[in-house]
Parts: C-alpha cells; sequence; structure tokens
C-alpha cells in the first residue's frame, strides 16, 4: 500500500496510472517523457490526449473527494475492458462489458502535520526529507512492480483491432473509508489473487 500525504496524492496517481496506461497501450503510441511536479521520478504517458485527459479528470475527481471528505485510505480500480453486444431474448441486443484485467491502487493517506511542529527547525526539515524519501522509495517500488506484471501477464489480453494509441476501453472507480473498511494488499498481491479471466472466445 502506498503511503502519501494529500498534496502528495495527484502526482503518485499520475505517476502510476499512466505507467499502466502506457504498458497497455499497443497502438501506435508517441512517448512523453514526463517529470514528477512532486517526486524526483520520470514517468512515459502514451500521448494521446484523450487519454491524459480521461486520467486528469479522475485525479481531479479523487483529490477533490478526498480533500471534501478527508479519508484515511482510498482505493482506484483502473479496469480493462471489451465491448460485447449480447443476444437477449429473440429480437434484443444488449452491450455488455467483459473485463479482462483490473489494477487495484491502495493509498493510505496520512495527515500532515502542518500545525503539530516548527517548520524552521531543522528536526522539522531533517523529518520531512526522510518522510519524502519514503515516499519516492515506495512509489518507484510501485512503478516497477507495474512494469513488472504488465510483462509477466500478456496471454488474457485480447486481440488489438485499433491502431489508436489506447488500444482497449477503460474505466474508473474510485473508494474511500478508513482502514478498518477495506481487505488493504498489496496492488501485486491484489492482481495475482484476482487473475482476470481468460477472453471468451
Amino acid at each position: 500500500m502506498q503511503e502519501v500525504e494529500l498534496h502528495q496524492v495527484r502526482e503518485a496517481l499520475r505517476c502510476v496510472l499512466h505507467t499502466i496506461m502506457f504498458n497497455r497501450s499497443l497502438g501506435q503510441v508517441r512517448p512523453v517523457d514526463v517529470d514528477s511536479e512532486l517526486f524526483d521520478i520520470t514517468y512515459v504517458q502514451c500521448g494521446d490526449s484523450g487519454v491524459e485527459s480521461c486520467l486528469e479528470s479522475k485525479i481531479n475527481e479523487a483529490c477533490g473527494l478526498f480533500e471534501k471528505k478527508p479519508q484515511e485510505v482510498a482505493q482506484l480500480c483502473l479496469s480493462f475492458y471489451e465491448p460485447r453486444r449480447r443476444q437477449v431474448g429473440w429480437f434484443g441486443k444488449q452491450d455488455e462489458r467483459l473485463y479482462w484485467e483490473k489494477w487495484v491502487i491502495n493509498l493510505c493517506i496520512l495527515q500532515s502535520d502542518v500545525f503539530s511542529q516548527d517548520h524552521h527547525s531543522m528536526a522539522y526539515t531533517n523529518a520531512r526529507s526522510v518522510r519524502q524519501a519514503q515516499r519516492q522509495a515506495q512509489l518507484e517500488g510501485l512503478i516497477r512492480e507495474v512494469i513488472t506484471l504488465v510483462n509477466e501477464k500478456r496471454a488474457h489480453i485480447p486481440p488489438v483491432v485499433s491502431s489508436s494509441p489506447c488500444s482497449f476501453p477503460f474505466d474508473i472507480s474510485i473508494s474511500g473509508g478508513s482502514r478498518m473498511s477495506f481487505g488493504l494488499g498489496t496492488m501485486k498481491r491484489m492482481l495475482l489473487q484476482n487473475s482476470p479471466p481468460a477472453v471468451l472466445g
């Protein structure tokens, strides 16, 4: 689980979500290197304005939710699916989504200590530096997990039928709550325990 303070949520989500999207964009991508505004990390976008706009909208939604109603933990699910049309009755058809991969990102949102210490003291400065380094190391580890997992798990990916950068439709859901309300694990454990089903032919 990634630990972040509220002001770090936006950049942490940008780093992770864009890394996932880039590695699942199997069309004609134009890779764009982006330096994080908060962490000493460079991540890659797939170069599609529609994808960037959609991700930024969801990140804004998540940050707005957490700012209005502080959460102890938050969970974002990025899910890829294949659209299908299913026969209903004799003449009807119904659109449905066949989800084939889900990425579960768990965040532990820590309360900032902005009012608890003298910000000009050396002890405070050192403590902040240590915490920033810890959060960065965690985020780097999470990004490495993403890259490892996208390369390990490929058999379930549907055929690519479009040359657009975003090869597959996706959606993102957001939820928050207390530590007691979540069965929390790392992203890797969530993915391994909830492996996506093979795509139906």
